[in-house]
């Protein structure tokens, strides 16, 4: 079974769209895990546009799976990260303009700094995740830090509307997967994954786990956030009973 991760940052967005209180991204994860969800992922930005430093309080003292605080590797938020001490961190490149994530680390840039804090986070008794590009070079520097999981972006994927481009990509991710796997790695992969393109993703056999938000929250204002969640679970399961 391919484990489902569930991003809770865009029900802080809609909250945030009005100042107010609601609706919560605490109430949301307990309800995404009551529907099976085994992890629940959220993105504390530097310039707080959705999530915030309360909301990552509160989740630590109530997640009972797994806890993915996805964040900068900047040092405000590195501290706040070995305070509060989420089960796993994801370090993601963040822009201030930019809507979402757009795209993978440059982890093989600057080595020496990655090292030293997927360090740091291991002393703190956190695991680490890099996201990056589908490429061997990056999952290469990715081992040479000594963190344990991966995350392949799929955002390229999941924008492609070409069919001989998607397989393409399609290929790419599956080669890096393979070799993440391979050397030791948990692979997970997300960014822009949906109901649809979801499928094809689960079918490739060394992927461990999937980070999704924003399609299944998207989902959720029409059926609400259980059903969502449960949705998508009886997809990745079709997908793998039919690869």
């Amino acid at each position: 079974m391919i484990s489902l991760n569930v991003n809770v940052d865009h029900i802080a967005t809609i909250r945030q769209a009005r100042g107010g209180n609601e609706p919560d991204p605490v109430a949301a994860a307990v309800i995404c895990e009551l529907a099976g969800a085994d992890g629940i992922v959220c993105h504390l930005r530097e310039d707080r546009r959705h999530i915030q430093d309360r909301d990552v309080e509160i989740l630590r003292k109530i997640v009972s799976t797994k806890l993915d605080l996805e964040m900068a590797a900047v040092e405000e938020i590195i501290n706040i990260a070995l305070r509060i001490k989420p089960d796993l961190v994801t370090i993601v490149p963040e822009k201030r303009m930019e809507l979402t994530t757009e795209g993978g680390l440059d982890v093989a840039a600057d080595l020496p700094r990655f090292s030293s804090l997927v360090e740091i986070m291991h002393k703190g008794g956190i695991k680490v995740s890099f996201f990056v590009e589908p490429e061997i070079r990056q999952i290469e520097a990715v081992l040479k830090t000594g963190a344990e999981i991966v995350e392949l972006h799929t955002g390229v994927y999941a924008n492609l509307r070409d069919e001989k481009k998607i397989e393409e990509e399609l290929a790419k991710i599956k080669s890096a997967a393979d070799f993440a796997k391979s050397s030791g790695l948990t692979v997970v992969a997300g960014h822009g994954l949906n109901y649809k393109n979801v499928i094809d993703i689960c079918k490739i056999g060394t992927i461990d786990e999937l980070s999704i938000g924003h399609s299944i929250i998207s989902r959720a204002s029409l059926v609400g956030l259980e059903r969502a969640v449960r949705e998508m679970l009886e997809i990745i399961r079709y997908s793998l009973l039919t690869r």
